[in-house]
């Protein structure tokens, strides 16, 4: 099985991802993504190391994920309850709505280097983590657009290399303003290659998920 889709240029590609034992094939015209959640352990591992982005370590032993919907740390809770690792989930302050979650998780590693993923899954599944830690897509603007970001030029390198594997383009990476900010760095999703994303990658994040389902219709 190979790991790229079929054409880079064709946006009604056929990918092949294997879910335990079953060879299952996805159109890219569906109405469905390759599969909503991970399924094998290596997978979740994958999804869990790509939301890592979001996180940070926390008295040393400790990964801490702060977000604004509990509902994706509630996500987060369940796939790490899956790979035997615990976590605990608490409001940041009484008047703020900001919560987190933390997890002594072992398997998460700040350090991964995803050009070691091998399966299409695993591909799809970190770049799927990344995106709902730290892509962009907006809510009301006329202009669609999908975007990915980073601090750190090798990672997103990295993110661009995995996009490419599964045949997915995206653009140039660029520094929007190095005065600003000089080590932000961003990519974009080709236009053409949007719905290719969203049912590749897409997002298991509560408020990105509904913006692809309704600007989308996925």
């Amino acid at each position: 099985m190979s790991d790229n889709a079929s054409s880079a240029d064709n946006q009604q590609a056929t990918l092949q991802i294997t879910r335990g034992n079953t060879l299952s094939t996805i159109e890219g015209e569906s109405s469905e993504t390759i599969c909503q959640t991970p399924h094998t352990r290596k997978e979740i591992i994958a999804y869990l190391q790509g939301a890592l982005h979001d996180a940070s370590r926390n008295k040393k032993t400790r990964i801490r994920f702060v977000q604004k919907y509990p509902e994706w740390l509630a996500f987060l809770q369940e796939l790490l309850e899956k790979i035997g690792s615990r976590s605990w989930i608490y409001r940041e302050g009484k008047s703020r709505n900001l919560y987190a979650l933390e997890t002594t998780c072992k398997k998460l590693d700040f350090d991964f280097d995803p050009l070691r993923l091998v399966t299409v899954g695993e591909k799809a599944f970190y770049l799927k983590g990344f995106f709902d830690a730290e892509g962009g897509v907006p809510r009301n603007e006329k202009r669609f657009y999908i975007q990915l970001v980073q601090k750190d030029y090798s990672k997103i390198a990295a993110i661009r290399t995995l996009l490419q594997d599964l045949g997915i383009e995206a653009g140039k990476i660029h520094n929007p303003s190095r005065e600003v900010d000089p080590d932000y760095w961003r990519i974009f999703i080709r236009t053409k290659h949007h719905r290719m994303f969203a049912l590749i990658v897409g997002s298991a994040h509560p408020v990105k998920q509904e913006i692809f389902r309704v600007r989308m219709k996925i």
